[in-house]
């Protein structure tokens, strides 16, 4: 069986192809540049560097595409719509649907492809003519929640070689054959931005105005960079611990006005800070809508959060409401919660629209 992979200059992918390989597959290697950057921030050519010692090791072919545009048109429009609604959007989602299983998918088949491969932690199995998602071996590195978005078909297109190994496996396996990524750091923050500095960023694409920060009644005890900048329950970069009269415990954002350019905040938890459920929208059904139109699972808010109990209304096919067995803190508009059945199965995702 032919399979290409998505190969991204990390470990995880330089492994997965190397046991694809193994199983005896005809594997290529597939390097996506999904952003073109200027200002020397950029990695792609360091990875892709990676990417072509990893697969000269492993002996498969490579290639390189440039998704830039589709990238830019199909998630990060998006991410600004987003923040310019003072909501914190998660694109990693979006980037898996969009793109790693939209050109990409489209790309492997020109290229002969029968699947698609890619690091993922995470499972699928067949059952009745669909398709499921569920937790990997290792949750601690489980990545189901990002694959929330997934239809059936780009689902039942995906094979995920690391879906029963753990990432200390996955290291000693890279280390065994010398890969160039074999101690390599694993990525973290936004997929496009990567380890830069986020407010940097943002600030060459949306115009920051600087404001109020106010505790819930009334008093301004600080000022902020631009609404943009904070998310829900953040307690660091606020710079007002120093406050004079205040009590010693951290500060913590709870909202933000965008008509008044108003960002509230409270020293400690408080009450404002906990919700009892949330209303999502787009939701996507895996492996399909349920029969049920209120029942009881588990939910993600936020990705390495564990699994909290909820209970869930089905509105229509496309919106549920979400309430929560236990009260939730910092529960953040524009990102995605994510239902689980008892056994890690992945039932779908949608955008939390606004919280009660």
């Amino acid at each position: 069986m032919r399979v290409v992979v998505g190969i991204s200059g990390g470990v995880d992918s330089s492994v997965a192809a190397y046991l694809l390989k193994q199983q005896g597959h005809d594997v290529i290697g597939l390097f996506m540049i999904n952003w073109d950057e200027n200002d020397g921030q950029c990695t792609a050519m360091e990875d892709y560097e990676d990417v072509k010692r990893v697969c000269d090791k492993i002996g498969i072919p490579y290639y390189s595409v440039n998704y830039a545009k589709e990238y830019y048109e199909r998630v990060f429009q998006y991410f600004l719509y987003e923040y310019k609604r003072g909501r914190t959007p998660n694109p990693d989602v979006l980037c898996n649907r969009e793109i790693k299983f939209g050109p990409f998918l489209e790309m492997a088949k020109r290229l002969g492809a029968d699947k698609i491969a890619t690091g993922h932690y995470a499972k699928k199995f067949e059952k009745d003519g669909l398709t499921y998602l569920a937790k990997a071996k290792d949750l601690s590195k489980d990545q189901s929640y990002f694959l929330n978005q997934l239809s059936q078909k780009q689902l039942s297109s995906v094979i995920f070689p690391l879906a029963d190994i753990e990432k200390h496996e996955v290291r000693e396996i890279a280390k065994k054959l010398d890969l160039s990524t074999a101690e390599k750091k694993d990525s973290t923050g936004i997929c496009f931005i990567g380890e830069r500095n986020f407010r940097k960023f943002l600030k060459q694409y949306l115009p920051a105005q600087k404001g109020e920060i106010r505790t819930l009644d009334g008093e301004v005890v600080g000022e902020h960079e631009g609404l943009m900048y904070y998310t829900i329950g953040q307690r660091r970069g606020l710079n007002i611990g120093g406050k004079h009269g205040g009590n010693g415990e951290r500060w913590y954002v709870l909202k933000k006005d965008l008509e008044n350019n108003i960002l509230y905040v409270s020293q400690g938890e408080c009450a404002e800070l906990f919700s009892n459920g949330l209303y999502a929208n787009t939701f996507n059904w895996i492996p399909k809508m349920p029969e049920e139109k209120v029942f009881d699972c588990y939910a993600k808010f936020r990705y390495r959060q564990p699994d909290q109990k909820v209970k869930v209304e089905v509105l229509d096919d496309k919106n549920i409401k979400v309430d929560f067995c236990v009260k939730q803190k910092a529960i953040t508009e524009g990102q995605f919660v994510v239902l689980y059945d008892q056994n890690g199965i992945c039932l779908g995702g949608g955008v939390i629209d606004r919280k009660f």
